[in-house]
């Protein structure tokens, strides 16, 4: 199988896909996938919500794109299945951050604002009872 690679390396057909659009547009494509991978370890605050689904559709439709295309670009499909992956886990963080009660338990509110609340309500179900009972004098 080595040598059969080695062999088509050596062939006009490798020169001619490497200096294509086949490969060196995927190759340059590459640095959306691997920002999207670094991105992962950074605090879920600077996530944009907006950019992270317009990144993850753009790949699912260029996903599409290169398995479409004749040859298919299998470096193509690859780098964008990459990013979309990518894109989804950051879509699923930022979610769970903003909507999921990730801020709060990060911030250790959670517990403070139900606590604050159960207060609030005592209070306001006192302040109810003396205007009722002063109402009633």
């Amino acid at each position: 199988m080595a040598s059969t690679f080695v062999n088509w390396l050596k062939s006009p057909a490798a020169r001619e896909y490497f200096f294509s659009t086949h490969f060196w547009g995927p190759v340059a494509n590459w640095g959306l996938p691997l920002a999207a991978l670094a991105d992962l370890r950074k605090d879920e605050e600077v996530i944009s919500g907006t950019m992270t689904t317009a990144l993850m559709t753009y790949s699912m439709v260029f996903m599409r794109f290169a398995w479409r295309v004749q040859p298919r670009n299998y470096l193509l499909f690859a780098c964008h299945a990459t990013n979309a992956t990518a894109q989804s886990i950051q879509e699923a963080r930022f979610v769970k951050y903003w909507y999921g009660g990730g801020r709060e338990e990060k911030l250790g509110t959670s517990g403070k604002i139900a606590d604050a609340a159960e207060e609030a309500k005592g209070k306001v179900t006192q302040a109810v009872e003396e205007v009722k009972n002063a109402t009633q004098k």
